[in-house]
């Protein structure tokens, strides 16, 4: 009986090491699944605050989850509790320790560049009965006001009819492919639940180029040439000798 409880001590210590020393491709995958999960929860949890994304940053002492939202006196709530509930939730549901997780709110500036926004705006106009057109045209005038370079809305679903189709709505510049498709393109996808059956709404915003980084990416788009100001220079009045 001692060397079976020996070896079974020793198995244990075994996969408790294996835990520390996770494999660095299970590691990337086990953070996607969190912060996907964390997103999902968060979608639908805040969805009237006008959440637009989550930021983990994991630092040795603590985990900080920082929420980005238009109205950030809705996710923390009266007094804090909402902020205080969500904490507690996201701790017990991935076995964070007590005081090892804190969650944050950050108020969104520019809530015209922002596509979660947008959809969820959009989504909301839907619900609310407006005419799928007018809601389009609305959100992607507002987006395009507020200094984007191009936006595209499609709907796609039972849009009146029984037959499914889809409507795209687009204005300005849009960029499809290559990487600055991945730095200047903020993209948001919502599943609208109506009586007749389920609208899918994507939006996409084109960012404009920021040098600070603040409404749009530093780096400018590759093929963007800038043509300088020839420099002013005075001709002499009179002719020098050279020595």
């Amino acid at each position: 009986s001692g060397s079976g409880s020996s070896s079974s001590g020793s198995s244990s210590s075994n996969s408790t090491a294996k835990m520390v020393l996770m494999n660095k491709k299970r590691k990337f995958v086990a953070d996607g699944v969190f912060y996907a999960e964390l997103n999902e929860l968060l979608t639908r949890e805040l969805a009237e605050a006008g959440y637009s994304g989550v930021e983990v940053r994991v630092t040795p002492m603590r985990t900080e989850i920082i929420i980005r939202a238009t109205r950030t006196l809705l996710v923390l709530g009266e007094k804090g509790q909402r902020i205080r509930e969500l904490t507690a939730v996201v701790q017990k549901r991935f076995n964070f320790p007590d005081g090892s997780v804190e969650l944050y709110a950050e108020k969104i500036q520019q809530r015209g560049l922002c596509a979660q926004t947008q959809a969820e705006s959009l989504k909301y106009k839907l619900l609310e009965g407006l005419a799928v057109r007018r809601a389009c045209y609305s959100v992607l005038h507002y987006v395009m006001e507020n200094g984007a370079k191009g936006c595209e809305v499609i709907v796609s679903g039972k849009l009146r009819a029984q037959r499914a189709k889809s409507m795209k709505f687009n204005d300005g510049y849009m960029i499809k492919s290559g990487q600055p498709s991945q730095d200047y393109v903020d993209k948001a996808t919502r599943h609208v639940l109506m009586r007749q059956g389920v609208l899918g709404v994507k939006v996409a915003i084109m960012l404009p180029h920021d040098p600070q980084g603040k409404m749009g990416p530093k780096t400018p788009l590759a093929d963007h040439v800038e043509i300088h100001e020839p420099k002013e220079f005075s001709l002499p009045a009179q002719p020098m000798a050279q020595a």
